[in-house]
């Protein structure tokens, strides 16, 4: 079975999929180890692994160490074609649908293709919103692109309706690692009615209640990262919440 078809048999059966995020920095190797473990017991449905940057040249013998220790699915969440490699089951096979930069639009895609087909890895088509979640986040300075101001529901709508025109499976609103406000509820209920493809929410997430709301306004799959590298055992909180039909 497919990854993207395992995490849908989840939101059918769970009312919606939790995942976590984790950046294989170079400071945190026992850190990243004990996420993968407490995932495992704590009702997680996937763990991605991404981030703006590699920071050393051990960014595959983390991944491969992740892959080897989750009993989960491992797929690439990815900052550039770089971090790609055969230790994943599948790749979110991104584009930057609000932005304006080319090169996140379709160049690095044109780039990791043959690499993804080559390595047999399942690429995810998702479609990549920014929202301006209170600050700079690190996507916004790498890639070069604006995010979309949290009260211009709109425009996220017109863009996740040209994600799903465009074939995309699922659709990413990001507020960005660490935001200050998450997406609203008012952003996520707006695209859910518009969009019949599952609705990915991150950034900003901090609390269990955060993540039920979300939910309940219709996002399928809750991401959270910042929080869970400060307290790994709040997962089985969030899991708890974000199943609500457990």
């Amino acid at each position: 079975m497919s990854v993207l078809q395992s995490l849908k048999n989840i939101i059918e059966s769970r009312g919606a999929s939790y995942v976590i995020l984790i950046d294989p920095d170079k400071n945190n190797q026992k850190s990243i180890l004990s996420q993968v473990e407490t995932a495992n017991c704590s009702n997680v449905d996937a763990i991605f692994v991404g981030g703006s940057l590699m920071m050393d040249m051990n960014y595959n013998d983390r991944v491969e160490q992740i892959k080897k220790l989750s009993n989960i699915p491992v797929v690439l969440f990815p900052g550039g074609v770089n971090q790609i490699n055969k230790y994943f089951d599948a790749v979110l096979f991104m584009s930057l649908l609000s932005g304006r930069n080319p090169h996140y639009l379709i160049g690095e895609q044109v780039v990791s293709a043959p690499i993804i087909n080559d390595l047999k890895l399942e690429a995810i088509p998702t479609g990549y919103i920014l929202i301006e979640g209170g600050d700079i986040s690190s996507v916004e300075f790498m890639s070069g692109t604006r995010p979309i101001p949290m009260d211009k529901v709109d425009i996220v709508v017109a863009h996740a309706l040209a994600g799903q025109f465009l074939g995309m499976k699922l659709i990413y609103l990001e507020a960005g690692s660490g935001a200050k406000k998450p997406v609203s509820t008012n952003i996520i209920k707006q695209v859910k009615t518009a969009i019949d493809i599952p609705i990915i929410v991150g950034g900003g997430i901090k609390s269990p209640e955060i993540a039920e709301k979300s939910v309940q306004a219709g996002a399928s799959i809750i991401i959270t990262g910042t929080i869970i590298e400060q307290d790994y055992n709040c997962m089985v909180e969030f899991a708890d919440a974000i199943h609500w039909k457990d």
